[in-house]
């Protein structure tokens, strides 16, 4: 069965997202960054969320941490808790 880690920011809203999104491309370390802004528990750890398999997250994350490329920043991705940016740390398949 596939697993994945990754780490992820959530805000509430698009433009927040897209701006912190731009703060990392231009250099900013992505774990500091959710660290001060990420609504989720989870920043507190650098938006890690640990090893998780298909259906165990909502689907619009499982569509991007099982597909996309890994190291990468994705996002926004919109779900009902808001607007995340994802980084995919690790798949196997």
């Amino acid at each position: 069965m596939a697993k994945a880690k990754a780490r992820h920011i959530l805000v509430d809203s698009e433009a927040k997202c897209v701006e912190l999104k731009q703060q990392i491309e231009s250099g900013s370390d992505f774990g500091a960054v959710a660290a001060e802004h990420s609504q989720c528990p989870s920043g507190r750890q650098g938006g890690a969320l640990g090893e998780f398999g298909p259906g165990q997250m909502v689907p619009e994350f499982d569509k991007v941490v099982f597909s996309a490329e890994l190291n990468q920043v994705h996002g926004p991705v919109k779900t009902q808790f808001g607007y995340h940016l994802l980084e995919i740390t690790s798949r196997t398949e």
